[in-house]
């Protein structure tokens, strides 16, 4: 049996594939499945090559040429999924100017120093969506050949709007610049059109499919909610989308182009912050899943109060958009509407998605509840629930840990010391 030390699991970790043993034991104190109601004790997670072959209670012993991690002192738990994150940006108080200033080169670099620290606080598992450059696209291939470490990436890569809309790319430019975007660069404007942008991000690589359905507030645009498209566009593009494989995923503050968006048939709404109950019930019915992003609220509630933070067009909308984000989610959990995990990291500091489980309890959900929205609820969102989300035999192995009972102290989530994805460890 090899029985690793932070030490030595150091060393081993640096050695050549071909010495690396095939079979490892992980010895859990506590184990939060994601499917279990309740944590389970003194587990044994056997995990051979990608795959956890076996979950079985009490401490096995490993075979001689086995190895063994001992996290008896931790909780673990499925690698936490994030399903909105942007990788190419960070926002600060320089950001507005930089794509004037900088190269694809830079915002791509900078991707991969994002991704790796989101890996790094147990995020396994990422929705990118929305970039420029084909970024998240590449930044996909990457990590999964291995010349980067960062999470699983879905990437939906430019995100679709209309002209003038929250994802239109030329917003704010002077008029000499501003041009006509068309589906190429992710604009639409009649039913045609959005076929064709869908269309166009299949030729690119993405996986799934964003709409900005509302104003936003981080566009140079004086609405934050304002409908954008029409019930004929969205229906085109959601009937498009069916037909390559593409979930759609939607960036919505406002109650009117929220409720067109779920009645076309989306698959989750983004922010959500002016919904009512109305809305709600409407989601329900047609099992529309609530990504909140709270972390985002709270950033930009609190850089609308630094004078010059944001253009004068975006700060009172951040001043206003951001502090309702938490008490709609509030509302939301109590409707019975299904949550899956999201903070819009990029907005805010990436490698602190952590906070948004702070946030979440703070409204009222369980620490359960919470975990559970950023694993196995991630994973039915993104209909991959057979494969990830949830510790079980025959699942790919994406495991974590932090030390103590984070279902005591949501805080513990801020502390990952374990994070292994697809049965290789990255952090102990």
């Amino acid at each position: 049996m090899i029985r690793l030390s932070t030490l030595a699991l150091a060393t081993w970790l640096a050695l050549p594939n071909a010495a690396l043993a095939n079979t490892i034991y992980i010895h859990a104190g506590k184990l939060i499945t994601a499917e279990h109601k309740q944590p389970l004790t003194e587990q044994t997670i056997i995990v051979v090559d990608d795959k956890i072959t076996e979950v079985r209670a009490g401490y096995l012993s490993p075979a001689a040429t086995d190895t063994l991690i001992d996290l008896r002192n931790n909780t673990v738990l499925p690698g936490l999924m994030d399903m909105h994150t942007h990788f190419s940006t960070q926002i600060s108080a320089s950001s507005y100017g930089e794509a004037q200033r900088l190269n694809e080169a830079d915002f791509a670099l900078r991707g991969a120093v994002f991704a790796e620290k989101t890996l790094m606080a147990g995020f396994t598992t990422v929705r990118e969506l929305g970039d420029s450059h084909h970024i998240s696209v590449a930044l996909r291939k990457a990590i999964a050949q291995g010349y980067v470490k960062g999470p699983r990436i879905y990437a939906a890569g430019k995100s679709l709007a209309t002209t003038g809309g929250h994802a239109d790319p030329t917003n704010g430019l002077a008029y000499a610049l501003l041009g006509d975007p068309g589906p190429k660069q992710g604009v639409i404007n009649g039913a045609d059109e959005a076929r064709k942008a869908v269309r166009q991000r299949y030729k690119e690589g993405a996986d799934l499919i964003k709409i900005t359905a509302t104003g936003g507030v981080l566009s140079v645009a004086k609405s934050g909610m304002n409908p954008q498209f029409t019930s004929e566009e969205l229906e085109a593009i959601v009937s498009t989308a069916r037909d390559y494989g593409f979930k759609v995923a939607v960036h919505a503050h406002g109650k009117e182009g929220m409720e067109r968006a779920i009645k076309a048939g989306v698959d989750s709404v983004e922010h959500g912050t002016y919904m009512d109950k109305e809305t709600m019930a409407l989601m329900k019915k047609h099992g529309t899943y609530y990504v909140p992003t709270i972390s985002a609220g709270k950033w930009v509630q609190d850089k609308a109060k630094i004078d010059g933070f944001f253009p004068e067009l975006v700060r009172p909308k951040a001043a206003t958009i951001g502090p309702l984000i938490q008490q709609t989610f509030a509302q939301a959990y109590q409707a019975g509407v299904k949550i899956a995990f999201g903070t819009d990291a990029g907005v805010g500091e990436h490698g602190e998605n952590w906070r948004e489980f702070v946030y979440m309890t703070e409204a009222g959900m369980p620490a359960m509840a919470a975990i559970q929205a950023a694993t196995i609820e991630g994973a039915k969102l993104l209909g991959v629930e057979q494969e990830l989300g949830s510790i079980r035999a025959g699942k790919i192995a994406d495991i974590i840990a932090v030390p103590g009972d984070p279902l005591q102290d949501i805080h513990l989530m801020g502390q990952v010391n374990f994070v292994m994805k697809a049965g290789k460890v990255y952090k102990q």
